[in-house]
């Protein structure tokens, strides 16, 4: 069945760096740039549109497209945190569409291993003009202890076990071991994660993300131009975005916005679930790709510890081939951001130039999912999904 393609992506690039000591933010955007539109076969001067969030320096897309000499039409720096630059696909599908642009550049980089950033620590108190600001800061709220809470409600609810959460890690670490850019490249075990230390009940070190530096870009266009270049063709087929709050403190936490986010996808590329062959979920935390593989429908709610545990989610034996680069758990977490990551491995196994190792055969129809904010408060889910041209 040919489905009609709402953009293609052409050229996708990650910045091999996890540390980034001697380069600049600015740099690191430039390098990820270079490395897509090479992928692509094209050049800075092809370029007419930019999609950035806030990991971009000084003035945002200004700074940068004086700083990379770009002549563009278009800017688009919408901020959903780590969901951005999903949205960001979905977004220059639109301008593209829509004859505001024709080569739409996405960038993404950052260094906070280098500026101390670390993911799960206090939530910033530079801006107590933000309306959640006086109801949670000063109670100490916490990244890593909102997670925990989420995985709490969840064992509540539906008896899901450390155990079972650790076979995420389990399974991402398998991947790793065949990316040699890969943070954390060993192959762990269940006992390894559960015998870690304990960070916030039930949470240990093993189901937290890694803190990266470095970056990554996509490059997406218009059918005509895609297929004048000589690259595999990846189209994206369907998009979704969604917000999902607090409801005045009637909203469930272990519910997340990938439901809609993911319906609105699946609907506009007219396929279910069970049609696709890989997925890239984001995981800040193995329960954060728990929450998101139950509401984009790959099981139902309640039952994702049965669903991801022995293996569930290795690919060439697991049920759904799951972050076969090893996901934020193990390879790359950029700016604490995930999203573009997600595309990035969605697109080499569309193209299938994942390591062998990984790589889904015939992979026709893959998935990405990112979430930014948090879950248990405020966040925003999107979804894209690719399909080979």
């Amino acid at each position: 069945m040919r489905r009609p393609g709402l953009g293609y992506i052409v050229g996708a690039y990650e910045h091999p760096l996890r540390d980034a000591p001697d380069r600049s933010v600015a740099q690191l955007h430039a390098e990820v740039a270079a490395g897509a539109l090479a992928d692509a076969g094209l050049t800075k001067d092809d370029v007419d549109g930019l999609f950035c969030g806030p990991d971009t320096p000084g003035t945002g897309p200004l700074s940068m497209a004086d700083y990379m000499n770009l002549n563009l039409r278009h800017v688009d720096t919408t901020n959903t945190s780590g969901s951005s630059y999903l949205i960001h696909v979905a977004h220059a599908c639109q301008a593209i569409a829509a004859g505001k642009c024709d080569v739409a550049l996405i960038t993404l980089a950052g260094r906070p291993r280098q500026e101390g950033k670390a993911k799960g620590s206090l939530k910033r108190a530079d801006n107590p003009n933000q309306p959640d600001f006086e109801f949670e800061h000063p109670f100490g709220i916490q990244i890593l202890g909102v997670y925990a809470m989420v995985a709490q409600r969840h064992a509540h609810l539906y008896g899901t076990t450390a155990e079972q959460m650790a076979w995420v890690k389990v399974a991402f670490s398998h991947h790793a071991q065949h990316n040699p850019n890969a943070k954390l490249r060993n192959v762990v075990t269940v006992e390894d994660v559960v015998n870690s230390p304990l960070v916030a009940d039930p949470l240990h070190r093993l189901d937290c993300c890694v803190v990266t530096d470095g970056g990554g870009a996509l490059v997406v266009t218009r059918e005509e131009i895609a297929k004048s270049l000589d690259r595999p063709l990846v189209k994206v087929i369907g998009c979704g975005e969604a917000p999902y709050g607090q409801a005045g403190g009637y909203a469930e936490i272990t519910d997340s916005g990938a439901r809609r986010s993911g319906a609105t996808a699946y609907a506009q590329a007219n396929v279910t679930p069970a049609d696709i062959r890989y997925a890239s979920i984001y995981d800040s935390f193995t329960i954060t790709a728990m929450v998101q593989l139950e509401d984009l429908g790959f099981c139902e709610k309640g039952e994702i510890g049965a669903f991801v545990s022995d293996g569930g989610l290795i690919s060439g034996s697991g049920r759904l081939a799951v972050n076969t680069d090893g996901g934020g758990l193990c390879n790359n977490h950029p700016v604490n951001r995930g999203g573009m990551t997600k595309a990035l491995e969605a697109v080499r196994q569309i193209r299938g130039e994942a390591h062998p190792a990984v790589q889904v055969p015939d992979c026709d129809l893959a998935l990405a999912n990112a979430i930014g904010g948090q879950l248990g408060v405020r966040h925003a889910s999107s979804t894209i999904i690719l399909e080979r041209g």
